[in-house]
């Protein structure tokens, strides 16, 4: 997937640095670059999500945490950073603390904050989500860190924007010249080599359409000069939306009709100019022509 310095905006880009949000080759998750801090952001982890596949559709799985766990690990490992931002959805079905997705979560939280800070922009599953943060942060010996959670609006950190997805992001947050979105989990079907197809996850790219904003929020113009003392507009952010990180999660076949679960999306993605990508890079083109 290209990063920011392949784009037309040198906003995207610091030169000191390199590009403010860059995918990782062949995994769900980016390095992106805020204020004086290098982050991996990864979007819709959904821990137990197995008990939730019981539950919602009695599919028996076993589970798969401790791979979801090593995966990460080995992320953080592979490309040190200064943060972890989780794009929402940290847990699949927040139950009451002794259940399996709690556990899981406090296993995954506890051995991240030995490392590093974790920042959970709030998402739709994240209901009890601070309740876990809490008991991690003041039953364990261990950690050396802390646990922030946003507001489901998101947060704006440096250039770089971060929101699950499920809600309007503040204005604020849009004020930005690369915004993350989670939640959609997105998906082409593509045709394989026999005639058939298949799902396969993918990054949406693409710039921000205003429209949608300017009708929600009220704002005529849609990015001003940072001081607003120039009456000029700013080029708008790039949208990249994130593959989800757990592979059992599904998500929105965006080549298809399948509608989008976003109030935004994909009404806020610049028509014809928001290219799919493989998780490996390779470029296909605008998504809804794949």
């Amino acid at each position: 997937m290209p990063t920011d310095t392949d784009t037309d905006t040198d906003t995207d880009t610091d030169a000191a640095t390199g590009p403010l949000v860059e995918p990782l080759p062949s995994v769900p998750a980016a390095i992106a670059r805020i204020e004086t801090e290098t982050a991996l952001v990864i979007a819709d982890y959904h821990a137990g999500i197995e008990i939730g596949l019981r539950y919602e559709r009695g599919v028996e799985l076993d589970s798969n945490a401790e791979d979801r766990r090593r995966r990460l690990l080995e992320l953080l490992t592979q490309h040190p950073v200064d943060r972890l931002i989780i794009l929402g959805d940290a847990g699949h079905r927040i139950g009451n603390p002794a259940d399996e997705e709690t556990q899981e979560l406090m296993s995954l939280f506890t051995s991240v904050l030995n490392r590093v800070p974790i920042t959970v922009v709030r998402g739709n599953h994240d209901a009890g989500i601070e309740s876990v943060a809490t008991t991690v942060e003041t039953d364990s010996t261990q950690i050396e860190h802390t646990i922030n959670v946003t507001d489901a609006s998101g947060i704006k950190c440096g250039h770089v924007g971060f929101v699950h997805g499920h809600s309007w992001p503040d204005e604020t947050v849009l004020d930005c010249d690369v915004l993350c979105v989670g939640h959609e989990h997105p998906q082409l079907r593509v045709a394989d080599h026999v005639g058939g197809s298949q799902q396969t996850r993918a990054w949406l790219r693409g710039p921000l359409d205003w429209t949608p904003f300017k009708n929600k929020l009220g704002i005529e113009r849609s990015f001003d000069s940072p001081d607003n003392t120039q009456n000029v507009n700013r080029d708008p952010p790039d949208v990249i939306l994130f593959p989800a990180f757990n592979e059992r999660s599904g998500g929105t076949q965006v080549n298809t009709d399948e509608g989008f679960l976003s109030p935004f999306l994909p009404a806020a993605f610049e028509k014809n100019h928001t290219d799919a990508y493989l998780l490996d890079g390779t470029r296909l083109g605008p998504y809804q022509s794949v």
